[in-house]
């Protein structure tokens, strides 16, 4: 099965919260090519026009051209894993700056250093 590097955009069946209908949407990978190896699945931030919303940890796509994107669109991290043989295809990367922007605002949303004193 295909590996997919961290920052590599893929079209997969989003299931929405809201009802129970399933789209394709475009997904951030953020898994290591080893959990994919590993599980057979990869961890996926949600990848939205969010025109009616906003959260405060959106990150706008500059470089939509890079990513495959025909729309602006944010990276969302509404986070999931899915199975690799339900992805529909690739459609691109981010760009370095774009990856940048997204580490920057992950670091806000998960507790991933145990000293860090925000709460």
């Amino acid at each position: 099965m295909t590996k997919f590097p961290p920052f590599a955009l893929v079209r997969v069946p989003f299931p929405f919260t809201e009802r129970q209908a399933i789209k394709r949407r475009p997904a951030l990978v953020l898994s290591r090519p080893v959990f994919q190896e590993q599980s057979a699945h990869l961890l996926l931030a949600m990848v939205t026009s969010a025109r009616n919303s906003q959260w405060p940890t959106d990150w706008q796509i500059e470089d939509l051209q890079a990513a495959g994107l025909p729309q602006p669109c944010v990276v969302r991290f509404k986070l999931f894993t899915l199975d690799q043989s339900l992805l529909i295809g690739s459609l691109g990367a981010l760009s370095e700056a774009d990856q940048l922007g997204v580490q920057s605002r992950f670091i806000e949303v998960a507790a991933l250093n145990p000293a860090d004193p925000k709460p």
